[in-house]
């Protein structure tokens, strides 16, 4: 493709992402990890009809002796392919399974930052600036931990979960999601860490392109050049899911963005 966007290249385990490689795909079971056979048995499917990556959600403590142990029938089995963690406000859970997997989903709309009550936040520049000082701090350990095991992370800003404190300034915006992961970025980037992939997820297609768009130029504009994982969140199902994953992919797809791919859909 001529006019595609380039990207430095990631290594997710054995799979390559960005760079001059394939686009490649995603998927995700739809099974609680806890239960450990269905989980091997849909990474098995998924993989065996082709999937690059497969993503598990990790929500509670408990699951990550569960995710363990799903990682090592996978590789008893002889499936070698890479497995996703995806967690959300734990940075305890997260920091465990970047010790299994081979990367790390968090997102920074409420992964550490307090998930939003819609609450007006009327912080001072200092306030603000004191408040993604404590998000660095705290962010360290799994920075550590990333670089020891050699985990992939996977930034995923999201239009359904801004922090009070980017709805405050931003709004629940485009321009709020893109803040959002610009702030982690540059804590990683400070820390010399940039064995990123970064996403702009939205349930809304018009959202998803908008700020996909939006954040590759900022990206751009600051000489950065992270991979981008493209995904309508929430598609839904049936025929409905399926468009709108197709609009919102393609159209960046067709824009030159993109270097992996996940459809979210409702149903097996």
């Amino acid at each position: 493709m001529e006019n595609k966007v380039f990207a430095h290249e990631v290594r997710v385990g054995n799979v390559p992402i960005g760079g001059e490689n394939k686009i490649a795909i995603q998927s995700m079971t739809n099974v609680p990890v806890g239960d450990i056979q269905a989980s091997v048995n849909q990474c098995k499917q998924l993989f065996d009809a082709g999937a690059d990556l497969v993503r598990l959600s990790v929500p509670r403590t408990p699951d990550i002796e569960s995710l363990r142990l799903v990682k090592k029938q996978l590789e008893a089995d002889g499936y070698k392919k890479p497995l996703v963690a995806d967690v959300h406000f734990s940075s305890q859970i997260a920091e465990e399974c970047a010790r299994i997997v081979e990367k790390v989903r968090i997102n920074p709309g409420n992964y550490i930052d307090k998930r939003a009550n819609f609450k007006e936040l009327n912080l001072s520049d200092y306030e603000y600036n004191i408040e993604l000082e404590k998000i660095h701090d705290r962010l360290l350990p799994l920075i550590k931990v990333c670089r020891e095991y050699g985990t992939a992370i996977r930034i995923g800003s999201n239009h359904g979960s801004l922090s009070d404190r980017i709805l405050s300034r931003y709004g629940n915006t485009a321009r709020g999601m893109v803040e959002a992961a610009m702030e982690f970025i540059s804590i990683f980037g400070a820390e010399n860490f940039h064995n990123l992939v970064i996403s702009m997820k939205a349930s809304n297609v018009k959202v998803m392109v908008q700020s996909t768009r939006l954040f590759v130029q900022k990206m751009q504009a600051l000489g950065m050049d992270y991979p981008i994982h493209l995904g309508v969140t929430e598609a839904g199902d049936a025929m409905q899911g399926r468009l709108k994953s197709a609009a919102g992919i393609g159209a960046l797809l067709l824009d030159g963005i993109g270097d992996t791919i996940r459809v979210s859909l409702t149903e097996d």
